[in-house]
């Protein structure tokens, strides 16, 4: 089985010189190791150092050195959308205050389905709406130096972090 050894961002690859793809959603472009079904019917060993965070547009070499593009998977989401921007960044805050993973642009909120979630925000007066659209959200401040991991915490329910919590996994 052909091995992918090395990730190069959007930009930073000879994209015209692919061969094949792979479409995967946002979870399954969080890896490091894991077989892989090219859309083209190869089976592809994603083999990299470490885990990475891979976007739509991204390209995989593989050790015989051809180029496999990474495209991103459509998947169930919701949409969240506010009156102005001012409420926006307010719903945003309190996704950012649970960790959870957002894809952001000046109108609306991208994020993976959780029906929690969505009953907080239409409380405090978002519009949710389900949608399938490929989902790319925020790295985040800690991308790339292994500090943070790109999942949420799961609570359901609030906390402020002089309160002992320690944010802690477990995994």
């Amino acid at each position: 089985m052909e091995r992918a050894i090395e990730h190069r961002p959007r930009g930073n690859w000879p994209a015209d010189a692919a061969g094949d793809s792979v479409t995967l959603d946002f979870h399954d472009r969080h890896r490091r190791r894991i077989r892989l079904a090219t859309d083209g019917g190869n089976a592809v060993l994603l083999d990299l150092p470490k885990a990475i965070a891979m976007a739509d547009g991204d390209g995989l070499k593989t050790e015989a050195g051809a180029w496999i593009a990474v495209r991103a998977a459509p998947e169930a989401l919701l949409d969240i959308t506010a009156d102005d921007s001012h409420h926006l960044i307010r719903l945003a805050w309190h996704l950012g205050n649970r960790h959870i993973p957002a894809e952001i642009d000046a109108a609306r909120i991208r994020i993976r389905p959780d029906h929690v979630i969505a009953e907080m925000l239409r409380g405090l007066g978002g519009r949710v709406v389900e949608v399938t659209a490929p989902f790319q959200p925020e790295s985040g401040a800690y991308a790339g130096t292994g500090a943070g991991d790109v999942h949420d915490h799961g609570h359901g329910h609030e906390h402020h972090h002089g309160d002992g919590h320690d944010h802690g996994h477990g995994h």
